[in-house]
């Protein structure tokens, strides 16, 4: 994937990450959900500062912050309340913790997904450990060329219900 990757400038990657995050917005699950948990970007991922920044005032979004092993989900309340975290990431400095029952919609990154809803993230768990204490709709967004036919699981992985990619919307399971 990485080397896939590689084969787009940066402003393929931008147009591709506007293009995901419009699809994105045209789901029912994203037009619906009140409180939405979303991650900012590594250079590698789509790129959703954009996105949030569109809808942090007009719906609740959470960011994650990396506590020790574990990810704490935080309200963003703009530009000026964030600061670099673990691995550079912005993550939320103010606000309180969202009890994950509020959560309606959560928004994943991952290193590939497949047509099932699995999901391979970066191999730490933090993503894992937080899916499994949530009973929500979760979709995972991506380049096309991080989705694939099928990509290994574990009996403990949490499938998305849907994918979102630049190119299309794959609804699994809702």
């Amino acid at each position: 994937m990485a080397s896939q990757k590689k084969r787009y400038s940066t402003t393929i990657l931008s147009e591709k990450s506007t293009n995901a995050c419009s699809l994105l917005e045209e789901t029912k699950l994203f037009q619906e959900a009140a409180c939405i948990a979303i991650y900012h970007a590594m250079p590698d991922e789509v790129q959703t500062a954009a996105l949030i920044e569109k809808w942090y005032k007009k719906k609740t979004i959470l960011l994650p912050v990396i506590e020790g092993d574990d990810i704490r989900m935080l309200p963003y309340r703009g530009k000026e309340a964030v600061k670099p975290g673990l691995f550079g990431i912005l993550e939320p400095v103010v606000g309180e913790e969202t009890k994950t029952y509020a959560i309606d919609l959560l928004i994943a990154p991952g290193v590939a997904f497949d047509r099932l809803g699995n999901r391979l993230g970066r191999g730490r768990g933090y993503y894992d450990r937080l899916l499994t204490s949530l009973s929500i709709p979760k979709l995972g967004l991506c380049f096309d060329f991080q989705l694939h036919d099928e990509i290994p699981a574990e009996p403990f992985d949490i499938p998305m219900q849907g994918i979102v990619t630049d190119k299309e919307i794959i609804l699994i399971s809702i």
